[in-house]
């Protein structure tokens, strides 16, 4: 029954990213700089370094580098803890606001072609599929497995 959908499900999200990568690089930004700015705008200002690797999918060190460019690029900033002075808290910078303005834009569009054909009501269940698919995953990843 549908030995393919994995296959699809997993080919998707990189033909997605392929396309926002290619209509944001005219505008200095790789995958894991727009998908920093992306998380930590929707995440809002002030996450611990280790929140928004885990937001992202990433581990905390492979983070640093990408938050040195986006720092160097003046569109993120570090700042100490109060409460802990180890953890660092990453903000964004007035110059990122335009910048994620026009990311979220050329989103948006992708957004809109990608799901071309398709009713509001077949979104809607699709949407519903995915959540229902995730849960069943997140239940199967939880459980321990058996001793052989």
């Amino acid at each position: 029954m549908h030995e393919d959908i994995g296959l699809k499900l997993s080919r998707l999200p990189r033909l997605w990213r392929a396309i926002l990568d290619q209509r944001l690089s005219p505008l200095g930004l790789t995958q894991t700089r727009w998908m920093t700015l992306v998380h930590l705008w929707r995440m809002g200002d002030g996450q611990p370094q280790c929140d928004l690797a885990r937001s992202i999918g990433i581990e905390a060190p492979s983070l640093v580098r990408t938050l040195d460019q986006l720092t160097e690029q003046g569109l993120v900033e570090r700042r100490a803890c109060e409460e802990d002075r180890r953890t660092k808290r990453i903000f964004l910078t007035r110059k990122a606001l335009p910048l994620i303005e026009k990311i979220d834009a050329i989103a948006e569009q992708t957004r809109i072609e990608m799901l071309e054909g398709l009713s509001e009501a077949q979104v809607d269940q699709f949407c519903e599929c995915l959540r229902i698919m995730e849960r069943n995953g997140l239940e199967i990843s939880e459980k321990v497995p058996e001793s052989a």
